[in-house]
This record gives structure tokens, sequence and C-alpha cells, in this order.
């Protein structure tokens, strides 16, 4: 068997594999090619810097990297990671990992970044046994909003370019896929939440879906959660939230008050290739 990037690996020889090693998943994955393809583009994932396990030219082991600079270094963050069932207890990520990294630093990558599930028990001793650690701890809800119908608020929608991100709160709390940079790149409506012609919260969300990117108060009160909760229901009754910072705990402690429910938790992990952050440029 051989490791090789997947720059010359067809999408949907990648997505086969891809589902077939998370059947029986600790949550279950979708299905739908195109969700990924949208997904993975929002990451800025590097198909040229991401890397599989071949046993011939069946692909049977992969790592998907998105690339880019966040917080002083150029990442390297796992977007996936799998390995079919019958080559598994192989050691494949490490061998992978024991390729990409070198070919990653050649590419000027001084960080790699991933999250796993807190129960996933294997793959966090396979990821600290690469020399991985970990650096947060994540919350994820979904469910049906339950508010009290508090309307006493103006929903403005804005642009991307209307959010004045370095005045935004918690933004160095929040995960790769619901940071700034992948925010531009994917299918999200951005809302302002007023309350006396003063901004009082706003949220990010894929209106479709349901997803919650990213929502914050701007005074923590739990009357201005119920505000925010109430303009976001409005929208979408449904919301799937991914990944709130424990640390955050007035933030969960306002979700679940609104009958959104704790899922699945999760590990963020790290691996400095340098180091020292570098400047960017």
């Amino acid at each position: 068997m051989i490791v090789s990037h997947l720059g010359d690996t067809d999408f949907e020889t990648i997505m086969d594999c891809f589902l077939l090693s998370f059947e029986n998943y600790f949550v279950q994955m979708p299905t739908d090619h195109e969700f990924y393809q949208e997904r993975w583009k929002a990451a800025g994932v590097r198909y040229d810097l991401s890397y599989g396990m071949f046993d011939e030219d069946k692909l049977v082991g992969f790592i998907i990297n998105a690339i880019d600079r966040r917080q002083g270094h150029l990442t390297a963050y796992n977007s996936g990671t799998g390995v079919i069932p019958e080559y598994r207890g192989q050691r494949i990520v490490k061998a992978i990992y024991d390729y990409a990294i070198p070919d990653l630093i050649k590419n000027g990558t001084t960080k790699c970044q991933l999250e796993v599930i807190t129960e996933n028990d294997k793959a966090i001793k396979s990821y600290e046994g690469i020399g991985f650690k970990k650096c947060k701890h994540y919350k994820c809800f979904k469910g049906e909003l339950s508010t009290e119908g508090e309307n006493d608020f103006i929903l403005n929608k804005v642009s991307y370019d209307d959010m004045s991100w370095e005045n935004l709160s918690n933004q160095d709390l929040y995960s790769w896929d619901n940071q700034k940079e992948s925010l531009a790149k994917g299918d999200y409506d951005y809302y302002h939440v007023l309350k006396a012609n003063q901004l009082q919260s706003y949220f990010i969300m894929n209106t479709e879906s349901g997803y919650v990117a990213q929502f914050e108060v701007i005074e923590d009160s739990s009357i201005n959660w119920q505000i925010l909760f109430s303009a976001i229901q409005s929208i979408n009754k449904n919301i799937r939230v991914n990944n709130v910072d424990e640390r955050l705990t007035n933030k969960i402690k306002a979700l679940k008050s609104v009958g959104i429910e704790n899922t699945v938790n999760q590990f963020e992990m790290e691996l400095f290739l340098v180091t020292e952050p570098v400047e960017i440029k």
C-alpha cells in the first residue's frame, strides 16, 4: 500500500471511501455528495494537500485538509479522516500523517488542526500518538426553538461586509467551519437584531437548513438571549449549532433554555509544526 496526495483522485472515488468509512459512526453523516462539495469548498479544502492510502488503485483511507492562514499560522485543518472497515487496525491514519507532515511543511504549513468526537477514544489515542494535543472542548446542539414570543425587535438582513468582525466578541472561540474566513465562501445569510435602534445581537445561518454558524448578544443578559432566539425562530424554528466552546457557559445555558438539546461533544486538537506563530504578510 502507498500514500499519495488526492489531487489526481476524482471526487466520486473520495466520496465512496468517505461514506463507507463513516457507516455506523457516532452520529449520522449526510450522504449527499453536493453537501460535501459545498462544505469543503467553504472550508478551503486543497486536494493536492490532502492525502490517501491506496491499496493498488483502491482508496482505503484518507485525510481531507483545508488550508488557510488562521491566527498567525498557515494551518492544515483536517475536514475529515477515515479508513474503510476492512483496513482498520493497521495504523493507516498514522502512516498518512507520516507522509503528509513533511509535505505540508515543505508547502509552508506551520500547524495541523482537527476536531474529534469526545467518545471516539481510538481516534483520540491515534491523534495523540501522532503528537496532537487537546486545546478546546465543544458542545453541539440541535432541536426546535421554543421561545415566549418576544417580538420587541427589528430584524435587518445585512451582508458579509456589513459585519464589523473586529468588534464582534468570541471570534477566537469559533471552530474552523464557523470562522469568518469559512463563512465568506459558504451559503449563509447575515442578520442584525436591533432594539430601540441599537444593535442588540446578530446571527449567521443557512436559512434553509437551519444551521446557525454564529450568534452573539452584544450585552449578555437572559432577555437579550430570548430576543435573539425569537429573531432566529422567525427565520427557522428547527436549528442546528455545532461547536459551542464549553467556556461560553451563558450561551450554552441560553440554548438549553429555549429547548435546544446538546447532542454530541467534540475536542479540538492541534499539532504545531513550528514553535512560533508566523507573521501574516
